[in-house]
């Protein structure tokens, strides 16, 4: 069989790619897969390193406004999807998967114009145009969340890495604790603002950070790369730029508090942790409809970036973290409304629709 997976621009398309890619490669001998990208999205470095072949098309974001780039978007879309259409032909393509992002709208509209079958996987619970649009054209369509408003979806969760699906915490809780560092016997909390960091979470945390060391928690803080570093000399206080063993980190940790990116989400939830999400409200407010569905289980807690001050840590944050029943509730709760094989739910699909 040969594919062409379609998405970038963002971790949020790019990695679920790369998790129905691995799995096809694992699931089918000599299958071929391409990749369809840009040049400029993340999926131009991480795809390669993944051993997949890229082939990238002008980046083209859909015009909003009527201007002069609105003026010209047809022509360059159709420019865009002819080539598409011969990379399919001259690679005789199967089926199309698209994550959504600047790749995906010319990769359905090649599949629509060949006859081809393709599946659609939208991440976050606001869907973007590419996929909105695919989805007039297609049965075949997944979602991470219930509450993703977009036609005719199934809700299969999201794929993952993995060392994230297959992850078992407790086996390698110690080999974690030894990797960062820390204590294995201790509790742990788990703060991250993402690759880039937080500000508002970064700066409100460790400012609580001799209250955690008071009541015997260790942090390990992952606090970004773009984010000025706060020096704690707090014993049992972890902070580092950028994680990327983060199956290691969700090994040690009892506790989350992160942002609340559609695969962020997905991951604490299906490793049944207990969070407070601090969602992003810049841009369309998708990371606050990504959380909704475990906060409403009870399994997550919502906070704004402002209410993260060392007062918040005190009356509400300690506490339950020294309430080990309420802690299992939650566990139980978030690992409820979230589920770790999205992977094979999406391939499995993609299966259907081939034999469809």
């Amino acid at each position: 069989m040969r594919y062409l997976l379609a998405g970038g621009g963002t971790a949020g398309h790019v990695n679920p790619l790369l998790a129905l890619a691995e799995m096809i490669t694992a699931q089918e001998a000599n299958t071929e897969i391409v990749v369809l990208g840009t040049c400029e999205g993340l999926e131009s470095r991480l795809v390669p390193e993944r051993g997949f072949e890229l082939f990238t098309i002008a980046k083209l974001p859909f015009p909003r406004t009527l201007n002069l780039y609105a003026l010209g978007f047809a022509p360059r879309f159709i420019k865009a999807v002819v080539r598409t259409v011969k990379l399919m032909r001259s690679r005789r393509i199967d089926a199309v998967v698209g994550f959504g992002g600047y790749a995906s709208a010319p990769a359905y509209a090649a599949a629509k114009l060949l006859g081809v079958p393709y599946v659609i996987h939208e991440a976050n619970a606001l869907p973007g145009i590419a996929n909105r649009a695919g989805a007039l054209g297609t049965e075949w369509v997944g979602v991470t969340f219930a509450n993703t408003p977009i036609r005719g979806a199934k809700v299969i969760g999201m794929p993952l890495r993995k060392e994230i699906a297959e992850l078992d915490r407790a086996a390698q809780r110690a080999s974690a604790a030894q990797f960062f560092g820390l204590d294995a016997n201790r509790k742990t909390l788990l703060v991250t603002g993402g690759s880039l960091g937080a500000r508002g979470i970064n700066e409100g945390i460790a400012a609580g950070a001799a209250q955690f060391a008071a009541a015997g928690v260790q942090v390990l803080h992952i606090w970004g790369e773009q984010t000025e570093s706060t020096a704690v000399t707090v014993a049992g206080y972890k902070i580092l730029p950028y994680c990327d063993r983060m199956e290691l980190a969700f090994s040690l940790a009892d506790f989350v508090i992160s942002r609340a990116g559609a695969t962020t989400v997905s991951e604490i939830a299906g490793l049944s942790l207990p969070a407070v999400f601090v969602p992003y409200r810049h841009g369309n407010g998708e990371q606050a409809r990504n959380c909704a569905e475990v906060v409403n289980a009870g399994g997550a807690l919502l906070a704004e970036d402002a209410e993260i001050t060392p007062e918040w840590v005190k009356t509400q944050l300690l506490p339950l973290l020294q309430n080990d029943y309420e802690l299992r509730l939650m566990s139980e709760r978030a690992g409820r409304s979230a589920c770790l094989n999205g992977t094979e739910q999406l391939y499995e699909m993609v299966r259907r629709a081939l034999r469809a």
